[in-house]
């Protein structure tokens, strides 16, 4: 049986190759989004991004990276496929063969993607070798070859995520250079991670973590290009937080704090799209959910593929030992469905935990 995400697409439409497309329901988000929800591996799957656009209804969501070479020459409908209602979501594609990237973003624009994300901040031996992802940084001519390409193939934007600067480079004077060798080709929205990244002796995990922020570098790129885009990524962690920053550039990007702790994303769309939007309880966003998960089982995705990302959601409130046990302990038995949810949420009214 397909997956409920294939049944909610097989009613826009179908164009040849097998690819379904949205594009009644894409959103304009020509202008850019003050704030989004960061590409991350192995957690902004299509499971994620429907759980937390629950929470919050503008935040731009990005997909996992994705390969221009897995979309071009794999599953596409596995790999691209998602929900209606994840809209405005982003595609981030790695790579860095200029053809190859325009047919992916074609691909991706096809699906109805809302905008297309060029990965320039990745350091992972992985990615290097692939001569994609934060090495670019060192090739903005390529990189700029890479954007005239997937523009030309594109209606949507075509963005670009990146570091400060890489190694040894000077943050002030790369930074620079890369920008605008990048923006004459066409780019107008740079997501910049205020970090640089260190491609060797450091793990992704530390390039997250040991380079020190600089804020400051990223508002003198938005001072310095008022034309163009700045979105700031990196260490934000609350929605305070995030209006500081809006005060000195266009946008800002939530990562781990948005997956760890989602429910910093509830006051989001009143503070900051619309003061008369609601905020929804930790209990009624669940109670949302549970729908999309029950017609995921019925597909044969297992429970646990949904409920990881959902451990962080009582996080601080009194319960929230109770609720991320039970889903732990539960949610890979054979046959868990959605009682083990439901129970839960009781172990959280009652502050404690159920028993299996």
């Amino acid at each position: 049986m397909a997956s409920s995400f294939g049944a909610e697409r097989s009613d826009r439409g179908r164009t040849g190759g097998g690819q379904v497309t949205e594009k009644n329901n894409r959103q304009d988000i020509s202008g850019v989004s003050c704030l989004s929800v960061a590409p991350m591996m192995d957690w902004t799957d299509r499971h994620d991004r429907f759980f937390l656009r629950l929470i919050s209804r503008h935040a731009l969501l990005y997909t996992e990276m994705v390969t221009a070479q897995a979309v071009v020459r794999g599953d596409r409908r596995r790999l691209l496929g998602f929900h209606g209602q994840e809209h405005p979501v982003a595609l981030q594609l790695g790579g860095s063969e200029p053809a190859l990237l325009a047919e992916a973003a074609r691909i991706g624009a096809g699906f109805g993607y809302d905008e297309i994300n060029l990965n320039v901040g990745c350091p992972s031996d992985r990615v290097q070798s692939g001569r994609f992802g934060a090495c670019l940084m060192a090739e903005p001519a390529l990189v700029a070859d890479c954007v005239a390409a997937m523009r030309a193939a594109v209606a949507v934007p075509v963005t670009v995520k990146c570091r400060i600067g890489i190694d040894d480079q000077d943050a002030e004077e790369a930074l620079s250079r890369f920008v605008d060798e990048v923006a004459a080709a066409g780019c107008r929205r740079f997501v910049v991670h205020a970090r640089k990244a260190w491609l060797r002796g450091l793990s992704p995990k530390e390039n997250r973590e040991v380079p020190p922020l600089d804020y400051g570098r990223v508002y003198r790129l938005k001072a310095a290009r008022p034309d163009l885009d700045i979105v700031l990524n990196g260490g934000i962690q609350t929605l305070d937080e995030a209006e500081g920053h809006l005060a000195r550039v266009d946008g800002v990007m939530l990562g781990r704090a948005a997956y760890h702790t989602p429910y910093v994303l509830a006051e989001a769309d009143r503070r900051l799209f619309d003061p008369a939007a609601p905020v929804p309880t930790r209990e009624e966003i669940v109670e949302r959910f549970l729908p999309y998960v029950e017609a995921e089982l019925a597909c044969g995705v297992p429970l646990k593929a949904m409920t990881r990302h959902i451990l962080g959601l009582f996080h601080g409130v009194p319960g929230a030992r109770g609720w991320r046990r039970h889903l732990s302990e539960n949610a890979h038995r054979p046959g868990a469905g959605v009682e083990v949810i439901r129970d839960a949420l009781r172990a959280v009214a009652n502050r404690e935990a159920v028993p299996a």
